[in-house]
């Protein structure tokens, strides 16, 4: 029997091919980490990529909600109108309308079966049951202001986002502590930070979304904040002069046109 072919090799060579091939093996082990690791980066990028882009979509229709409420603020405290004609359908229709014309893109061409359009339909699940929820009071006779105002839509929208995202997701509306009405929606240490820190910073780009890792509630999650500002149709209740009682019974602010009012805070549960 012949022996091994290393064994007959000089001992000098054959020490050379063996760290040559513990060199290759080592290569190729960080290679394979190296190739694992983009992998991982890339995912977790496109994870947060997502993530910014659903946040920016469901704030988007958020503000389109609320603007729609506010444009029809006088039909829906008009005493002398019976049917507003603004049932789910409907507010929905013009939500959607102002929706395409602010971000270009048609929410029904997003792939249902993806958080992002999964997430989207509850929203505009939300909005239809909210409104058609409300239609006797806002359809009542004989009475004016009936407290349905763009917060009020607001928050229940919210409150009906959450309960269908339940366990996957969920959305707040808040606002910088000193002129949070709600007590409910007072931001949480989380939020304040990139209020005060990037928010309300004068180097920090207008309306520019903050995005980070961050656990809430004892889970891991991925959340972002979308900053909103009071347009001129927010005045009436939030401008000038500081201290006078709007319509709601809260004191006005005080605040300008432009200035920072509230903050889209959602939260992508990992």
């Amino acid at each position: 029997m012949h022996d091994p072919l290393w064994a007959r090799m000089p001992a000098y060579l054959a020490k050379s091919i063996a760290s040559a091939t513990w060199a290759f093996i080592a290569l190729f082990a960080c290679a394979s980490f190296g190739i694992a690791l983009s992998i991982a980066t890339l995912g977790k990028a496109a994870d947060e990529s997502e993530g910014v882009a659903i946040a920016k979509s469901v704030a988007a229709m958020m503000s389109a909600g609320l603007i729609v409420i506010s444009n029809n603020q006088a039909l829906i405290d008009n005493p002398d109108v019976g049917d507003k004609g603004l049932d789910g359908k409907s507010v929905l229709e013009q939500v959607l309308k102002l929706f395409r014309e602010a971000t270009g893109s048609d929410p029904s061409k997003i792939d249902p079966s993806s958080r992002h359009g999964r997430l989207l339909r509850v929203q505009m699940d939300g909005i239809v049951e909210v409104m058609n929820t409300h239609q006797r009071e806002l359809n009542q006779r004989g009475v004016g202001f009936k407290g349905f105002v763009p917060s009020t839509f607001g928050r229940l929208v919210v409150e009906a986002f959450n309960r269908g995202a339940q366990g996957d997701a969920e959305l707040k509306m808040t606002a910088p502590l000193d002129i949070v009405r709600n007590r409910k929606a007072r931001p949480d240490s989380w939020e304040s930070s990139v209020i005060r820190e990037k928010f309300t910073s004068a180097t920090w780009p207008k309306g520019q979304s903050y995005a980070a890792a961050a656990d809430s509630k004892g889970r891991a999650a991925f959340r972002v904040a979308v900053p909103e500002y009071y347009s001129a149709s927010c005045l009436a209740c939030h401008g000038k002069p500081e201290g006078q009682i709007d319509i709601t019974g809260y004191p006005k602010e005080g605040r300008n046109e432009g200035d920072l009012g509230g903050v889209y805070s959602l939260t992508l549960y990992r």
